[in-house]
């Protein structure tokens, strides 16, 4: 297989076994070679090398202190099967030439990883069924001796030796032990290269912070532009950083770092507010790094003449947009929004070197996201309504001067009794939300197998009786599966009788080859028989699913989904896909209200005061329908789901039961020709007590006041 580590091309050759006789002499000069092969292993593992040469020295120099044909070197990342970092002979294993064997080892791999422990595993033999744990063995005829890569937090990978077999069982536990130490000081690499890398994030933390504490500590767009120049230079460490706001139409350069002063009127300056215009009106990022063939001719003549000028190496240009929540709008309007609520541009320059440093798009990244963040904190608190104005009158004593002392006072008296009443006057307080009209009795019918809709004969308001055909499927695999278990039973059968032809023949004889043969064809018609069973059960199961194409009702009642013909016919579905809705008009009907998930710590705390007097009380429903809005029916809450889910354009809402009288409900209904229909909508509020006036009128503003405004001050 192509993509298999086992095929890997890149092969070293192993070292081979020594002579037949080794002295005493031999032997020391052996543990003098291993000590000096593992003293190499310590001071690589104390090196800064990667981890590619690092693996690639280990393998060598173990598979060398071994005299093994060659060995692998696996690493393990989290959710991601064990991959192969480096190998030596691995080819001449045998592993390659079986998918089957390559199973078996990899789950032996697994076995390992999971245990944490090292494992001598001899030729052709299987590892935990003892356990339960079959089919992880070792397919090859060699000795595997593996040991994991151990840090602290748990294994990183495993080394795996494929030693020749023969050895006494103390020479391999002496193999093992050798896998273990070189596969500690590996642990320790891994340990300590960690640490390292973990420092220099640190590092990165700090720069973070200082820059986060930094951009967002002023109000002032000038102000928080300078610092996004200068502290966000530092942050990416590129050589210049350049911040663009819009005014109306217009883009101007607010700051550039490392210069308190610039002149506006320079060519640099001018092209570069140029280039800024061109980019944002596009909504789109630049990243120049010297080729300009697949940008927009607008802004490739805009970039090829800012870079004429200033001779730059790497250029990237992103727009700045106000800090909001996308999700909550709709897909017409996010592209349109891409294009309104561009605040400016940060423009990072590279001016010697064109390579990009490690890490630096992940840098730009937070330097943009918190610029926009504090440019848009500063631009919302420069435009507050009439914010010139209320400075102005704390700075002025025009309105307590004698002639105007009168009306001021008058409008005072107004203005108090107004918040008065607003504060203080009680109002009822309701919480409103979408619904609709159901059956109580409904159910959603599902498929219960893969297949081709080919015919549904029933569609929308049709009457259904339990048990009705709803659906046909058809499924060519099942088919297919079907033929093929016909023919293997028709093999099976055909192999029985030929061999209970050919024991009739053999009983005739009396010779000892004669009962041989006879011993063997009975053991061979018994395997037959067993393949038979099996293949009786496997007709039982495609039976059962053959049932599944057939979709019948689970109740009585009518087909309330819309053209569902129209929406699963001659159409592919999947083992549990809905399929159509079934309900009972007959049965008791129930109000189902979706409240936005915002709205639901009103009603949460309502409840709670209520449950404080009566631990029975039930939150009060008044609803209309579409279709009768004229008529007031009142419920009260019988359930509410402990989860939100999004619904329809509201977003994430909680799911609510409402039980009402039926009898005023019949009412309406009453009319000839008048009729229920399944999912009618509702208009529904839900009383949560009573509250100031002013907070039922506002309540939405409070809200948006405190998310919006105050949570990101």
């Amino acid at each position: 297989m192509s993509t298999s580590p086992y095929s890997n091309p890149s092969e070293t050759s192993g070292s081979q076994p020594s002579g037949p006789s080794i002295g005493e002499e031999d032997v020391q000069r052996a543990k003098q070679e291993i000590q000096g092969l593992v003293q190499e292993v310590v001071e690589l593992s104390r090196s800064e090398i990667e981890p590619s040469e690092f693996y690639a020295a280990l393998m060598d120099k173990s598979v060398s202190a071994l005299a093994a044909l060659g060995g692998v070197v696996w690493t393990v990342e989290e959710g991601l099967p064990l991959k192969l970092e480096y190998q030596v002979n691995l080819r001449q294993t045998g592993l390659a030439e079986s998918e089957e064997s390559q199973i078996q080892h990899g789950r032996l791999l697994q076995q390992v990883v999971s245990k944490g422990e090292p494992a001598l595993v001899q030729p052709h033999s299987g590892v935990g069924e003892e356990e339960g744990e079959q089919g992880a063995a070792n397919p090859t005829d060699f000795l595997l001796v593996i040991a994991p890569i151990k840090s602290d937090r748990g294994v990183d990978g495993l080394v795996e030796i494929f030693q020749r077999t023969g050895a006494r069982p103390t020479t391999q536990r002496g193999y093992l032990r050798f896998l273990s130490q070189i596969c500690e000081l590996a642990g320790e690499y891994v340990k300590s290269r960690r640490l390292r890398h973990f420092a220099s994030k640190q590092t990165l933390w700090e720069q973070l912070e200082s820059f986060t504490a930094l951009v967002h500590q002023a109000l002032n767009s000038r102000e928080t532009a300078y610092t996004i120049a200068n502290e966000g230079r530092r942050l990416i460490g590129c050589d210049r950083v350049t911040v663009i706001l819009r005014q109306g139409t217009k883009y101007t350069v607010s700051a550039i770092s490392g210069q308190d002063t610039f002149d506006k009127r320079s060519n640099v300056v001018r092209l570069l507010r140029k280039l800024a215009g061109t980019v944002a009106r596009t909504g789109d990022d630049l990243w120049f790094t010297g080729d300009t063939a697949n940008l927009a001719p607008q802004v490739e003549k805009a970039v090829n003449a800012y870079v004429d000028e200033s001779h730059t190496k790497q250029l990237a240009v992103l727009p700045l947009r106000e800090a909001e929540n996308e999700a909550d709008q709709k897909p017409g309007e996010r592209k349109k929004k891409r294009r309104e609520n561009i605040l400016g541009a940060v423009i990072i320059e590279q001016l010697v070197d064109s390579r990009q440093p490690e890490g630096m798009r992940q840098r730009i990244d937070v330097v943009r996201r918190h610029s926009a963040t504090a440019l848009t904190n500063a631009q919302e608190h420069e435009g507050l309504f009439l914010l010139p104005l209320w400075r102005l009158l704390g700075k002025t004593r025009l309105l307590v001067t004698a002639r105007n002392l009168p009306k001021t006072i008058l409008a005072t008296v107004a203005i108090v009794g107004a918040i008065f009443t607003l504060c203080y006057v009680p109002y009822d307080f309701t919480v409103v939300a979408d619904g609709k009209l159901v059956p109580e009795l409904r159910r959603n019918v599902y498929a219960g197998i893969d297949g081709m809709v080919w015919e549904v004969p029933v569609d929308h308001g049709d009457s259904i009786e339990k048990g009705q055909v709803l659906a046909r499927l058809r499924s060519i695999q099942l088919m297919e599966q079907v033929n093929q278990l016909k023919g293997q039973e028709a093999e099976t059968l055909e192999k029985l009788a030929s061999l209970e032809r050919q024991r009739q023949v053999l009983d005739r004889g009396q010779s000892q080859d004669v009962e041989a043969q006879l011993e063997e064809l009975t053991g061979q018609m018994a395997q037959l028989r067993e393949t038979r069973i099996s293949q009786q059960e496997q007709r039982r199961l495609l039976e059962i699913k053959q049932k599944q194409l057939t979709v019948t009702s689970p109740i009585r009642g009518k087909v309330v989904t819309w053209k569902v013909r129209d929406l699963i016919e001659n159409r592919p579905v999947r083992k549990g896909q809905r399929l159509m809705e079934v309900a009972d008009p007959q049965s008791q009907w129930e109000l189902e209200i979706f409240v936005p998930e915002a709205k639901m710590g009103h009603i949460v705390e309502h409840l709670q005061k209520l449950r404080e007097t009566d631990p029975e009380a039930q939150l009060e429903v008044s609803f209309i329908l579409a279709t009768h809005s004229s008529n007031h029916l009142s419920g009260k809450v019988l359930r509410v789901d402990t989860s939100a889910e999004v619904h329809g354009e509201d977003g994430n809402t909680v799911r609510m039961i409402v039980e009402f009288a039926q009898e005023d409900l019949k009412q309406l209904v009453s009319d000839p020709g008048s009729e229920l229909k399944v999912g009618a909508d509702v208009k529904a509020k839900v009383l949560c007590g009573q509250r100031a006036i002013g907070y039922v009128w506002f309540h939405d503003l409070f809200e948006f006041v405190q998310s919006r405004i105050l949570f990101r001050m």
